[in-house]
């Protein structure tokens, strides 16, 4: 794990103390594209947290973006984020 994916996630589970967390780098996906160039990266957020009972999609993401402010644009370029509350995960458990 880099340097800059251990800055991410210690906010994150610091910010949300999450019952699951996961970090994915992509941005050797967008290789060429323009915010390659910057160094900052893409990554993909899937994050469970008490803190997203009751928030909409919109209130979520802002909750996350404020999270890591200071990691935008310099660190992060691209951030796609999965933000559920746990009764969500019950809701996808497939029933046998």
């Amino acid at each position: 794990m880099s340097p800059r994916e251990e800055r991410i996630l210690s906010l994150v589970k610091a910010t949300f103390a999450p019952i699951e967390c996961q970090l994915e780098d992509d941005s050797a996906k967008h290789a060429g594209h323009a915010g390659a160039a910057s160094g900052a990266g893409h990554y993909r957020l899937r994050l469970v947290s008490s803190q997203f009972e009751g928030q909409n999609r919109i209130n979520r993401h802002r909750l996350v973006y404020d999270c890591l402010r200071d990691l935008m644009h310099a660190d992060i370029h691209a951030l796609n984020i999965i933000a559920l509350a746990p009764s969500e995960l019950q809701k996808q458990t497939p029933s046998v």
